[in-house]
């Protein structure tokens, strides 16, 4: 079995580790890891392993962690009743070549992950679809869904808030981060309703990118919020750049009606420019909460349906400008975390990478 592993509290320390496969007993079957995506999402959960349990799915030895990853991955071994040998499932994953679940919830190959250990953690995390019976897949968007699915469901639930709030009613959604994947996917979504208005944060190099889009009906860059209109606003933070947040907060002052901290794109940055806020408190999306709510509300089927129908249009626009950047074996996907973390990725490109059998 191969790991990439992440020191934690160090994230740019990291390496490949060998070792045993994970033996599985009665009720257990074994995952091989096949291909996952890399993007600033990773890197979110990194930042955020120890203050919101990241590190937890996929425990590794002291001191170590393996950064969750969306992928795919095929039914290797199985001693747990209605999962079959050879079923190909989408997931949360760990970096790794394999992965010891216990499955519980059998529907169709389907299965959420009753691991004794991740019984604590967010149940929007421990479910695995067999491609065969899940409303997204498509065999020829397979990339797409590792890279962008995840993202899109986060993206989904922020309009899905904001609108269900009254906030895009109530004047200009500027977005932080306006180049980043969750963010893009977030302001294809809020340009379909009639009356919103988007502004695009973002740095000098990424404008005519973010500009080029055709979502955002401005973009600025950071070093010109303050020629943006004074009045109401919402403000949707994925860069997690204290400074940028500061600059912000001060601009519109009591005027700002909500801010909305969802990501850390700028993670070295993340809780600079500290001191206190003008305007309301920033509060922190997480989108297990608000897919709790919404489970409740529609349903379980309901709720997957609805962001199904809104991925499919969303997944070919993006298939029109996105390119992908193939890497292989856990050393690709080393050089691939890395380039995400010290932010050398093309807002263009994305990292997709596949494990040998």
């Amino acid at each position: 079995m191969s790991d990439f592993l992440v020191k934690k509290g160090e994230l740019r320390e990291c390496r490949v580790a060998e070792s045993e496969p994970p033996a599985i007993e009665v009720g257990q079957a074994l995952l091989r890891v096949e291909s996952f995506g890399m993007t600033a999402n990773n890197v979110t959960y990194a930042v955020m392993g120890e203050a919101m349990s990241y590190w937890d799915f996929f425990p590794a030895a002291d001191g170590w962690g393996r950064v969750p990853v969306w992928g795919f991955a095929t039914v290797e071994r199985s001693e747990a009743s209605g999962v079959e040998e050879g079923t190909r499932i989408y997931g949360y994953l760990p970096p790794s070549s394999h992965l010891a679940v216990t499955p519980v919830s059998v529907d169709g190959g389907s299965f959420v992950d009753g691991s004794p250990h991740r019984a604590a953690l967010p149940s929007a995390y421990h479910r695995y679809l067999a491609t065969e019976a899940d409303p997204f897949y498509a065999a020829d968007t397979e990339d797409m869904q590792m890279l962008l699915r995840p993202l899109f469901f986060t993206s989904f639930l922020i309009d899905d808030q904001l609108a269900d709030e009254g906030l895009v009613e109530r004047g200009p959604i500027v977005i932080s981060s306006a180049s980043s994947k969750t963010a893009i996917a977030a302001a294809f979504l809020l340009a379909r309703r009639q009356g919103v208005e988007l502004v695009g944060l973002t740095s000098p190099r990424n404008a005519e990118f973010v500009a080029g889009l055709g979502i955002y009906d401005r973009t600025v860059t950071y070093d010109a919020i303050d020629s943006l209109e004074r009045g109401p606003a919402t403000y949707v933070d994925f860069s997690g750049d204290g400074a940028v947040r500061q600059a912000v907060h001060s601009h519109y002052g009591e005027d700002l009606t909500h801010s909305m901290a969802v990501g850390v794109t700028h993670w070295e940055d993340f809780g600079s420019g500290g001191g206190d806020l003008p305007g309301p408190k920033p509060s922190f999306f997480f989108a297990p909460t608000r897919v709790t709510k919404r489970t409740e509300d529609w349903g379980r089927g309901e709720l997957e349906q609805r962001v199904a129908e809104a991925w499919h249009p969303f997944c070919e626009w993006t298939g029109g400008w996105l390119e992908t950047i193939p890497g292989q074996g856990l050393e690709g996907a080393r050089s691939a975390y890395l380039d995400v973390l010290e932010g050398r990725v093309d807002p263009r490109t994305a990292h997709v990478i596949t494990l040998g059998a």
